[in-house]
């Protein structure tokens, strides 16, 4: 599963790319981890609008010791075969919110546990792209995302058997707009040749970074 990304551009960028509106300033980190606030551009009366939002859903839960209310924890990711799940977290959302996430590439851990480093993901001779996205209002951390996530491409299958699912960009109004039939016919498997960049970055310790102002 995808619990790194990487998002270069900033707000004007993206905004101009896909054509959506910026309404607020807004704080939003460039190496987005579980929890941190991300780029995501979502439908609204006929145009697209591009905000920041907290990546992942919350889930609860209790302590085996004590008992009591854990913090909650954010599920990022999304299982293509759990979206339309009767009792699912994900159900309602891919029903009535998708949304795109703009991102210049995604990362995955590769190598010795305890010394692995960050492997980068993304089509081939693309810069900017987009992945399919479902949000959702929340108490805890204001609108949240969730990536959705389907088996994983050839190219990367000795690293992670999930990848996100990539949208082109014929097909962001159908994500976005469309019924869940059509919607659901987005989720797959990307075809095209990725972007492989096998760094020397160690895997945990940029999450000391701190969002910046975008």
């Amino acid at each position: 599963m995808c619990n790194l990304y990487t998002n270069k551009k900033s707000a004007a960028e993206v905004a101009g790319h896909f054509r959506a509106e910026q309404p607020l300033p807004f704080n939003a980190a460039e190496d987005v981890y579980p929890g941190y606030t991300g780029m995501v551009i979502r439908p609204e009366k006929g145009a697209r609008v591009l905000e920041a939002m907290t990546w992942g859903f919350p889930r609860h839960a209790l302590s085996k010791r004590t008992g009591l209310p854990l913090k909650p924890k954010p599920v990022n990711n999304a299982r293509d075969d759990k979206l339309l799940s009767p009792r699912g977290m994900w159900r309602d959302s891919f029903l009535n919110r998708r949304c795109l996430i703009p991102l210049t590439a995604w990362s995955e851990p590769e190598g010795e546990p305890g010394r692995n480093t960050c492997t980068w993901y993304a089509p081939k001779d693309i810069d900017l792209f987009a992945v399919a996205g479902i949000w959702r209002p929340t108490d805890e951390w204001g609108d949240a995302y969730s990536m959705v996530m389907v088996d994983g491409c050839e190219q990367m299958s000795d690293v992670h058997d999930r990848m996100p699912a990539i949208l082109a960009p014929a097909h962001y109004d159908q994500w976005m707009l469309g019924d869940p039939r059509e919607a659901m016919e987005l989720v797959r498997t990307c075809g095209d040749a990725l972007a492989v960049d096998r760094s020397t970055r160690p895997w945990g310790k940029a999450r000391q970074a701190t969002p910046g102002l975008i």
